[in-house]
C-alpha cells in the first residue's frame, strides 16, 4: 500500500498540470498530446511492461545509462512503483483533462481580467470547480495503479504486489489460497473512491445549492 501512495502522488504531480496544460491548448496540441495519450491506453498491460523492460532494463536504452550510475529499474521498489505510473496515469490525465474541460472559460476570462495570475485561476476557480471529476480522476488512477497485473509482472516481479500474488497463488495452490489476499485487495483499494465519491458528491451538492438568505 505505501508503494501504491507513492504511485499515486506521483500520477498526481505530473498528471494534474498535464491535464490543465491539455485543457487550455490549443486543437492541434491537444490532438497530438491525446493521440500520445492513446498509445499506452491501448497497449496491451503485459506489452506494455516489455517495452518498459526493453527501455528501463540492464540492456535497454536508458538502462544501460542508469546502470552506469548504479541505478537498476528492473524487478525492485522503484520499477514497481514506475510500473504502477505508467499502468494509471494516462487514465488520470484523461478524466481530470475532462473535468478541467467543464470549467466554463467565461469564468477564466473574468478572473484573468480582474487580474488574476495563472496559477490563482488554476487555484481558486478551476480545482474548485473541477473537483468532481478530480476525485474521480483520482479514484480511478488508485483502482488502476493498486490492481495494475500486466505491467507489474513483466516488469516488477518482486516486490509482488497483491494482483501478482493472487495469481501466484492461484497457480500453486488453487482458488481456496486466495480469498484472504482477495479481501486484502478489497479492503486496500476500496475505501479512496468511495471517500473521492463522498468528496465529489460533496462538491457537487454546495455547487448546485442556493445561498442562504439572511436578514
Amino acid at each position: 500500500m505505501g508503494l501504491g501512495s507513492l504511485a499515486l502522488v506521483t500520477i498526481v504531480a505530473i498528471g494534474l498540470p498535464t491535464a490543465w496544460w491539455l485543457s487550455q491548448a490549443s486543437d492541434r496540441q491537444r490532438l497530438l498530446a491525446e493521440l500520445l495519450l492513446m498509445i499506452p491506453l491501448l497497449t496491451p498491460p503485459l506489452a506494455m511492461g516489455i517495452l518498459l523492460v526493453s527501455a528501463y532494463g540492464p540492456y535497454g536504452l536508458a538502462g544501460q545509462w542508469l546502470t552506469r550510475v548504479g541505478i537498476t529499474l528492473v524487478n525492485n521498489p522503484a520499477a514497481f512503483v514506475l510500473a504502477q505510473v505508467y499502468g494509471a496515469l494516462p487514465y488520470f490525465i484523461v478524466v481530470a483533462r475532462s473535468a478541467f474541460a467543464t470549467v466554463p472559460k467565461a469564468i477564466l476570462e473574468a478572473g484573468q481580467t480582474l487580474g488574476a495570475t495563472g496559477w490563482n485561476r488554476f487555484r481558486f476557480l478551476a480545482l474548485p470547480m473541477a473537483l468532481p471529476g478530480l476525485a474521480s480522476a483520482v479514484a480511478l488512477a488508485w483502482v488502476r495503479a493498486v490492481g495494475e497485473f500486466g505491467i507489474v509482472m513483466i516488469f516488477a516481479y518482486f516486490p509482488q504486489g497483491i494482483p501478482v500474488k493472487l495469481y501466484t497463488n492461484l497457480q500453486n495452490d488453487g482458488v481456496d489460497a486466495v480469498y484472504t489476499l482477495l479481501w486484502m485487495l478489497l479492503i486496500v483499494t476500496l475505501p479512496l473512491p468511495l471517500a473521492c465519491f463522498a468528496l465529489g458528491r460533496g462538491a457537487t451538492w454546495r455547487r448546485k445549492s442556493p445561498p442562504a438568505v439572511t436578514g
